[in-house]
């Protein structure tokens, strides 16, 4: 069994502060300030250019990519870092496309994350061949699965209200009609167990400063089926996806399998920090932390709901449907919240009116929960939010 109260000595927590938004940003690892010192210090600083070889800098996104790849079900070799999400997104969904020349649709879902959309949107625009952007309610996907879609293109864990969806199903019926899938496991990775292989993905994304706890503007990563992989034609094809990068050619030939997934030059500190932070998963049972996950969040609902009247569930009651998030809809949410944050309780807000709370079992626990909820309480019975200060919005909700 994971003992969750060692891993959460493996963070920095500030004091009197209770952390529910690691499903926006994970907390800093202890271990990532020494490696990031390391890196600046004696790699970069000492080493030089030459570190690329001898510190193995230019092998870090596959080395990394294969730490990912074994929370999220992948095989070694099947998932490499680099770039941001938005572009493994773009990647993703191009290469899909490229499979399926003769289909012209590409479905998605009202709850996926906006900027998936707005990358869909972009590149079907530039492409100009005729695609659709076909977008339904969530638990309309499995029925508008049909044999004019090219790629079925979702997150797993809507960011809003913590709903999820099938991967298994889904994916399982999009092969059914020729369609491939396209998996955002933004909120998925490192908070429940995902398994790529077994439901026989096609492609997958995610970031890795949630959950993985990699820090700000940390690397993405995509995954590609491993039967697909050769088969597909980057449709951007910087130079470290080049079969050999350092031969300068100047026409471009596809690296082998995942490796031609590879764009520009991989972000060395970023990457060395979250190869920190994710040495605490070396000892996590996925299953372990996903048991925890429930424990916490029904927790937390079952206290909020006695003590809160006034706020409404958005999140599925089922957990077997929920990710690590719980989120509460109240007409003064986004006040509230600030009210929350100025007594210690850290979550965060989406529009219109959502309060999200994330669970991370790695550091929060029944204590946290119970408190939480009781500052909650007393800032709604006494109308604790009802401040100029709490109204104004900042730039990041």
């Amino acid at each position: 069994m994971t003992d969750f109260s060692i891993t959460r000595t493996a963070f920095h927590i500030p004091d009197g502060v209770i952390y529910l938004d690691g499903n926006s940003l994970g907390p800093v690892p202890l271990a990532a300030e020494q490696r990031a010192r390391e890196v600046i210090g004696r790699e970069w600083g000492e080493m030089l250019i030459t570190a690329w070889n001898r510190a193995g800098w230019m092998d870090m996104p596959r080395r990394v990519g294969d730490r990912i790849a074994r929370l999220i079900g992948a095989a070694p070799g099947t998932v490499v870092m680099g770039d941001t999400l938005s572009i493994k997104v773009y990647q993703a969904l191009a290469a899909a496309l490229d499979l399926r020349p003769d289909r012209k649709v590409v479905l998605s879902d009202s709850g996926n994350f906006p900027t998936d959309l707005y990358m869909a949107q972009g590149l079907l625009r530039s492409l100009n061949r005729g695609h659709e952007l076909r977008v339904v309610a969530p638990e309309e996907v499995e029925d508008a699965i049909s044999e004019d879609v090219a790629a079925v293109m979702l997150t797993e864990v809507d960011y809003r209200t913590g709903r999820m969806h099938d991967m298994a199903a889904l994916t399982r019926k999009a092969h059914e009609v020729g369609a491939l899938t396209l998996w955002d496991l933004a909120h998925s990775a490192g908070a429940l167990p995902v398994d790529l292989a077994g439901a026989g993905a096609d492609f997958a994304t995610g970031c890795t400063y949630k959950y993985l706890n990699g820090g700000p503007g940390a690397p993405a990563f995509i995954y590609i089926r491993p039967d697909l992989a050769e088969q597909v034609e980057p449709a951007l094809s910087g130079w470290l996806g080049h079969e050999a990068p350092f031969a300068f050619d100047p026409d471009y030939r596809p690296g082998r399998g995942i490796e031609r997934m590879r764009v520009g030059t991989p972000p060395v500190i970023q990457l060395a920090i979250l190869d920190a932070a994710l040495d605490v998963w070396d000892g996590v049972d996925m299953h372990d932390l996903r048991r925890r996950s429930i424990e916490l969040t029904e927790r937390f609902i079952a206290g909020v709901e006695g003590e809160c009247p006034g706020l409404a569930l958005v999140s599925p009651r089922d957990p077997a449907r929920r990710g690590s998030q719980v989120s509460f809809a109240f007409e003064e949410g986004y006040a509230a919240m600030q009210a929350l944050i100025s007594r210690g309780v850290i979550g965060d807000f989406r529009a219109p009116d959502v309060m999200r709370f994330g669970f991370a079992p790695l550091y929060v626990g029944e204590d946290d929960v119970d408190r939480a909820v009781r500052i909650l309480a007393e800032i709604i019975a006494t109308s604790g939010w009802d401040k100029p200060e709490f109204r104004r919005r900042s730039a990041v909700t």
